[in-house]
C-alpha cells in the first residue's frame, strides 16, 4: 500500500496485516488488523507519528523510500506493533529524535535498545513547532500502557491517538465508512485492552473535551472523520446504563450443565431478561469480552473436573476478572458427581469483580424437578436485581 493522503501535508503510513488471527499470542483477530504510522510535514520540520510491527518494517521502509528528511519519531506506546520498526527508520534517518514521554523511554531502551542521545522527551501539554503545524502533546496514561500519550496537530485539528480509539479490522477503507462493523470492532478491541483503565481511560477523554477535534486518526483500524461517533461510544462503554442482560459462559461435559443453562435461560425470558450464552468449548473469547462491556449480571455454568470448575470455565473466570466488567450481580450454576469445591474455587479467581455473589445452584447429577425450581427461584432474584437497578 502507497503513502495515503489525509490532508494538506498529513498522509497515512503503515502497513494492512490481513492474515493475522492472534494478538499478543491470546487476542483474537477475526479481522486481521492494520498498523497505522503518520507522516505529518511542516515547513521547517518532518515528522513520523509511530510506526509499524516488525514483521511489516519493510513495507514502512519502501513508503519512506521518497522520504528524504525526517526530524522527529513520535512513539505514542512503547509497545512493539506501534514502536517495533523504530529503529529501523532511526538507522536511515541518523539525525531523528525519537519523541515520547519520559515513562515510554525508559520502556523503548528497556525493548528496542534504542541509543540515550536519540530521545527528545516531551511533558503533559508541551508543544512543537515544524514550521506552519504545531503538535501538543497530551499524556493519556493507561491506554493502555502506563507511558501513553496522544498528539493533538493543532492548525489541522487532528487527533493521532495510537491505542486509544482503536479497532481491529484489515481493510482498504481510510475512514470509519462502515459505523455498525467499526462499531463492534472497536468495542472489542475496548473490552479486550481499555476496559480494565477505564475509570483512568475516562479521565483523559475529560482531558481531550475542550480540544477542537475533527479527526481521530488511530494506530489500528480506520480513521475517524466524525470524532463524536468514537468519543461518544467510549463515553458509553465507561460510564453508559448497564443492559437488562446476563452474560452466560458455560461448558458442559455430559449434558446435566447445558440442561440447567437451557432451562435457566428460558426462565430469564419469562421474567423479561435477556440472556446471551456462550458455550466455552468453541466460543471466540473476544465476544464473551464484548458481552461483558455492559450487562448487568455474570452467571458461569460449570461441570465439576477433579473437585473444581472445567479448565475453560476457570480461564473464563481469569479473563473476567482481569477486563474488570462493571456487572453488578454473579452467579454460579452447575452440576457436579460427588463432591467438590466448584464454588470457592470460582470466587478465588475473580478478586476484582465488585459484585453482589446471588446463590449459586448446583447440583448432583441431571437436574430433577426440585432442581429446576432452584434454577426458577435464581431467575426471580435476577429479575428482582435488574428491577432494582433500574434495568427492566
Amino acid at each position: 500500500m502507497n503513502p495515503r493522503k489525509i490532508k494538506e501535508g498529513i498522509h497515512w503510513m503503515g502497513a494492512i496485516d490481513w492474515d493475522r488471527r492472534l494478538f499478543d499470542s491470546l487476542i483474537p483477530l477475526p479481522d486481521g488488523t492494520t498498523y497505522n504510522a503518520y507522516l505529518v510535514e511542516g515547513s521547517e520540520k518532518t515528522v513520523l507519528l509511530d510506526s509499524v510491527d516488525p514483521v511489516m518494517t519493510s513495507r514502512l521502509m519502501t513508503q519512506l523510500e521518497d522520504v528524504s528528511r525526517i526530524d522527529y519519531v513520535i512513539s505514542h506506546h512503547a509497545e512493539q506493533d506501534h514502536s517495533g520498526a523504530i529503529p529501523v527508520v532511526l538507522g536511515k534517518y541518523t539525525n531523528a529524535k525519537v519523541i515520547c514521554t519520559p515513562k515510554a523511554k525508559g520502556i523503548l531502551v528497556d525493548l528496542l535498545h534504542i541509543p540515550d542521545d536519540r530521545f527528545m522527551t516531551v511533558e503533559d501539554g508541551e508543544t512543537l513547532s515544524l514550521g506552519g503545524k504545531t503538535l501538543r502533546f497530551i499524556h493519556t496514561p493507561w491506554v493502555h500502557w502506563p507511558e501513553t500519550m496522544v498528539t493533538y496537530l493543532e492548525k489541522d485539528k487532528v487527533l493521532f491517538s495510537c491505542d486509544f480509539f482503536g479497532s481491529h479490522i484489515a481493510g482498504t477503507d481510510l475512514y470509519a465508512t462502515d459505523k455498525a462493523r467499526v462499531y463492534e470492532a472497536a468495542k472489542r478491541y475496548f473490552a479486550e485492552i481499555m476496559m480494565p483503565f477505564r475509570n483512568v481511560i475516562e479521565k483523559n477523554l475529560a482531558k481531550l473535551k475542550p480540544l477542537d477535534i475533527e479527526m481521530i486518526a488511530p494506530s489500528h483500524g480506520p480513521i475517524y472523520a466524525e470524532p463524536a461517533f468514537i468519543m461518544d461510544a467510549y463515553a458509553d462503554w465507561i460510564t453508559g446504563p448497564l443492559k437488562n442482560t446476563v452474560v452466560i459462559p458455560y461448558v458442559s461435559m455430559h449434558e446435566s450443565t447445558r440442561q440447567m443453562v437451557c432451562y435457566f435461560v428460558a426462565a430469564l425470558v419469562e421474567r423479561g431478561v435477556n440472556a446471551e450464552l456462550f458455550d466455552l468449548a468453541a466460543t471466540d473469547i473476544g465476544k464473551l469480552a464484548m458481552a461483558l462491556v455492559d450487562a448487568a449480571t455474570i452467571v458461569i455454568g460449570t461441570p465439576t473436573v477433579l473437585a473444581g470448575p472445567h479448565p475453560n470455565v476457570a480461564y473464563a473466570a481469569f479473563l473476567a476478572n482481569a477486563i474488570r466488567p462493571r456487572a453488578k450481580f454473579l452467579s454460579i450454576i452447575g452440576s457436579y458427581s460427588w463432591g467438590g469445591k466448584t464454588v470457592d474455587a470460582l470466587a478465588g479467581m475473580i478478586p476484582n469483580l465488585k459484585v453482589e455473589v446471588l446463590t449459586p445452584v448446583l447440583l448432583k447429577g441431571l437436574p430433577l424437578q426440585e432442581d429446576l425450581k432452584a434454577l426458577d427461584k435464581l431467575a426471580d432474584t435476577v429479575a428482582a436485581r435488574h428491577k432494582e437497578a433500574g434495568l427492566a
